[in-house]
């Protein structure tokens, strides 16, 4: 008597099955890697155009307070009235950061180019984000201590005896201020560099 049960049939799967299927997993998985590598390869342009521009402004702020110096053109035998940014040692810390920095941002350019070929090596980010975070502390420093001998030479103060000095030292105060102007440009700009790496890094 026949046996009534149906009777199941494996069918091996073909070897040119399997080669199709590895083919579509690894295409998709190349995909998705290639967009990823250029999402993370746009975020290193961007990284590198940066850094161009905190060279700029860090090396405008550099030149324009390491070459300020005025005379007023009233003096008599014994006494000339003249200013100097390495009267006052705020302005001279505040061009040997922003020169620092500007040394710093030089150094950074190629591992800056190197993310763009690589962007997926996470160690040049993360090294380049622990610098750039001590490089806004030092040009933040500088900055707000010469911004607060800029506010003193604009105003004056009556208590302490400080005058306003820039009445007679109009082109003194119009360059320090520009120069502090360019180094806050600079720090804001390390600023968004370190949020720039630091969100690079948490993609990874």
């Amino acid at each position: 008597m026949a046996d009534s049960s149906s009777t199941a049939i494996n069918i091996p799967e073909s070897k040119s099955t399997k080669s199709k299927v590895g083919h579509v997993a690894y295409a998709a998985t190349t995909k998705a890697m290639a967009r990823k590598g250029g999402w993370k390869r746009g975020v290193a342009i961007f990284d590198f155009i940066l850094r161009i521009c905190a060279l700029v402004a860090a090396l405008a702020a550099t030149t324009t307070m390491g070459t300020t110096d005025q005379t007023l053109p009233f003096f008599t035998q014994f006494f000339q009235f003249q200013a100097s940014y390495d009267d006052l040692p705020a302005f001279t810390f505040f061009v040997v950061a922003n020169a620092i920095a500007s040394g710093y941002l030089v150094l950074s350019l190629p591992f800056s180019i190197v993310g763009i070929v690589r962007p997926h090596a996470a160690g040049i980010k993360l090294m380049l984000l622990i610098f750039d975070i001590l490089l806004v502390a030092f040009t933040s420093a500088a900055a707000a201590a010469a911004a607060a001998i800029v506010y003193l030479a604009h105003n004056g103060n009556s208590k302490t005896n400080w005058f306003a000095i820039c009445q007679q030292f109009n082109d003194f105060c119009q360059r320090i201020s520009g120069a502090v102007v360019a180094s806050f440009i600079a720090a804001f700009i390390f600023i968004f560099l370190v949020m720039l790496s630091a969100v690079a890094l948490r993609k990874h």
